[in-house]
């Protein structure tokens, strides 16, 4: 199965789904896509966490609007959205994150970019604006800026390389996935624009099959090298 092909059958970025248009690095767009990244990291149905971002976006699109919203709003929110697992402390990471993003950056997470040296500080920097930003999270963010970013290449997410491997890809560590993986998306006639497609298709197939063990029925069975 060629790779296009997997993306058709899953999709592609999350971000196109939730209608954030990140390609012009428009700072709304931004950071809609930083607050719903927030809420795809925690380890919650992504059913529930697109159902909160799209409550908590419809009153806030900036960090501005976010601390303004307060965190009993925010709360309630959440509730109504079915996030009530991690409400507290969700609503706690959003109020530090936009406060951080506004007293470090001036609210601008483009120049939180231009300020990072590399991509490695750019991870960095991200998970620092909240204690609740863990890895995953800053993956799902900075996935979708590749190739919008310059400095925006995080190795590939748990479920990805997950599904990478059994798919044949052969690096040891999600750094060198992405490399790996690139080079056959580019083969296919990619490019490193639409590698967040591939990069996205291979989240649901991680997630959705390869973990749940369902090779009877998975999309990719015919390229599986775990069967």
């Amino acid at each position: 199965m060629p790779l296009a092909e997997l993306v058709s059958s899953l999709g592609g970025r999350f971000s196109l789904y939730l209608g954030v248009r990140l390609a012009e690095k428009e700072e709304k767009e931004l950071f809609r896509w930083l607050l719903a990244s927030s809420l795809l990291g925690a380890p919650i149905r992504e059913g529930t966490a697109v159902k909160a971002f799209k409550a908590i976006n419809r009153e806030a699109s900036s960090p501005q609007d976010l601390i303004k919203l307060g965190w009993d709003r925010i709360v309630e929110l959440l509730d109504i959205s079915g996030y009530t697992r991690y409400d507290f402390k969700t609503a706690d990471k959003l109020i530090e994150m936009s406060n951080n993003l506004i007293e470090r950056y001036g609210g601008s997470l483009n120049r939180m970019h231009d300020e990072a040296e590399d991509s490695i500080s750019l991870e960095f920097r991200v998970r620092g604006l909240a204690k609740g930003i863990g890895p995953e999270t800053v993956v799902i963010f900075l996935r979708e800026l590749r190739g919008i970013w310059k400095k925006a290449n995080p190795p590939l997410s748990s479920l990805a390389f997950l599904a990478a491997k059994n798919i044949g890809i052969r690096a040891g560590d999600k750094r060198e996935a992405v490399k790996e993986l690139l080079s056959m998306w580019e083969e296919e006639g990619g490019n490193l624009t639409n590698f967040v497609d591939l990069e996205s298709a291979l989240v649901r197939l991680g997630r959705d099959y390869c973990k749940k063990k369902r090779c009877s029925i998975c999309p990719a069975s015919g390229i599986c090298s775990s069967r």
